[in-house]
């Protein structure tokens, strides 16, 4: 199965605070969140497959920030959007540019490997995140290209 860089595009439809491993209780209010993560191991974009599982409660092991978000009732997979290209912070930097714009990052979620502020985007409007998760890749992955 091929792999590279996924966004989980998810809805909270209600808000509340989670405890999320070792970053501990974060408040996520209502509304629209871009998980950015990579899918480079042997399974590739199985790893999706697996998030599914444990939004849908088929799962119930954590091991990464984004389990807790996903086990949580309130929290819905949306979408995904897939690159075949090695961009997971390139694209989680992308979307978490427009800050002015109403878009806000959860601090240090998803990117204890890296030095990204987060991998965990937020915004009020599902079209408008859509739209930067969809500019994110489409703008990475072309500027990967030409490199």
């Amino acid at each position: 199965m091929p792999g590279g860089t996924y966004t989980l595009v998810l809805e909270r439809d209600a808000g509340g605070p989670i405890t999320v491993g070792a970053l501990g209780e974060i408040e996520f209010p209502v509304g629209w969140y871009a998980y950015t993560g990579s899918a480079l191991g042997s399974g590739g974009f199985g790893r999706i497959d697996r998030h599914r599982a444990v939004a849908a409660g088929d799962n119930d092991t954590r091991h990464w920030h984004i389990d807790y978000l996903l086990g949580d009732a309130a929290t819905t997979v949306d979408r995904v959007v897939t690159t075949e290209a090695d961009i997971e912070c390139a694209v989680a930097q992308r979307v978490d540019g427009p800050t002015t714009a109403g878009f806000d990052h959860v601090d240090a979620f998803g990117c204890s490997d890296c030095d990204c502020r987060s991998h965990l985007i937020y915004h009020e409007q599902r079209e408008r995140l859509v739209d930067a998760v969809t500019d994110a890749h489409e703008a990475t992955r072309d500027a990967a290209a030409t490199e």
